[in-house]
């Protein structure tokens, strides 16, 4: 049976940052194969001084080539001011996606798993105005954020995720359901390369974009251009720019979450590149998920030891550092390449 998904995502037009959107693209491919049921997509409210808006765009172009009918909702704009806050006197524009977490996970028979790539605040908000729930019908959290060095010194300069909503990331670690870590970097001392406590790798867009279907190049070319085109279905239909796929096929692309999107479906990412089940992965595994204790201080700084005992905090970590990278750009194109 699939598994039931909520993400939460900072996916914006123009685009902040492209891996959102190949993210998202790899959320549809899964849910296309049945191996999660996507109930819905949560975008942040773009920071004050960012020029784009959620990008509903992006969703209604993937539901048109999958043929799925995911819904979408904007989250609040306003920051928690502790991890207690609820934000109960907020308009109804900012409650929005809090009441639709609420609604999905209410409705649902089965437990719903979460995926956080962005702000960590619509879901923080929604498990604060109702742990209990999360308790009940939560299948866990999915953190895409913050450093995992063991070192106190470099696990105190905060990741971008982490400063969108401190007081939010802080939140999550509180709540009484299983929670997932994902530390975007081990660290952001020097150069941004594969490290054993962080998820980030990094991909040349040659060994992807031209091997997609012709709707999914323009899907991807459509947003490359940071333009604000409204005629997103027509563009789907174009023959795709040759000179354009040369162009951006040339460009690096660092991405993070992927893997929690796999884990969501049971699967997992052998050392070779294969998508395979979790179950029958053996010691083939190019990451895994520790169980962990997390605390996270005043200051939204993450600490953590191995604790075996652990049933309900786990941690990422890269087994196969030579073979990450490479392993997960291989999964990657299987994924996109299945989207019609």
């Amino acid at each position: 049976m699939a598994a039931p998904l909520i993400h939460q995502t900072d996916l914006f037009r123009p685009h902040n940052d492209p891996d959102d959107h190949f993210d998202l693209a790899v959320i549809y491919a899964l849910a296309l194969q049945g191996k999660i049921d996507l109930r819905g997509i949560v975008i942040d409210r773009p920071p004050p001084k960012f020029d784009g808006d959620p990008d509903m765009g992006a969703i209604a172009q993937l539901n048109h080539i999958t043929g799925l009918t995911v819904p979408a909702v904007v989250g609040s704009a306003q920051p928690m001011k502790s991890p207690h806050d609820t934000q109960s006197s907020a308009p109804p524009s900012d409650k929005a996606a809090v009441r639709f977490i609420l609604d999905v996970l209410r409705q649902s028979h089965q437990r719903v798993a979460i995926t956080v790539v962005g702000s960590c605040r619509d879901v923080a908000l929604a498990g604060k105005t109702d742990p209990a729930l999360f308790a009940r019908k939560c299948a866990g959290i999915y953190i895409n954020a913050g450093t995992g060095s063991p070192d106190p010194k470099l696990a105190s300069v905060l990741e971008y995720n982490v400063t969108l909503d401190p007081a939010a990331y802080r939140a999550l670690f509180d709540l009484p359901c299983t929670i997932y870590w994902l530390p975007c970097f081990e660290d952001y001392e020097g150069e941004w390369r594969v490290k054993r406590c962080g998820t980030y790798w990094r991909f040349r867009q040659e060994e992807v974009l031209p091997a997609l279907s012709p709707r999914m190049q323009n899907f991807f070319l459509y947003m490359f251009q940071r333009v604000r085109e409204t005629d997103w279905l027509r563009y789907l239909y174009r023959q795709p720019d040759a000179s354009l796929i040369k162009q951006y096929s040339q460009q690096e692309r660092n991405m993070w979450s992927v893997v929690s999107f796999l884990h969501v479906a049971g699967l997992t990412v052998t050392t070779t590149g294969e998508v395979v089940p979790i179950k029958a992965s053996g010691d083939s595994a190019v990451y895994a998920f520790q169980p962990v204790r997390i605390s996270c201080n005043e200051n939204a700084v993450t600490t953590w030891q191995p604790d075996s005992r652990s049933t309900n905090r786990y941690m990422f970590m890269v087994r196969d550092l030579e073979h990450y990278q490479s392993a997960m750009t291989r999964a990657l194109r299987t994924l996109l390449t299945a989207l019609p």
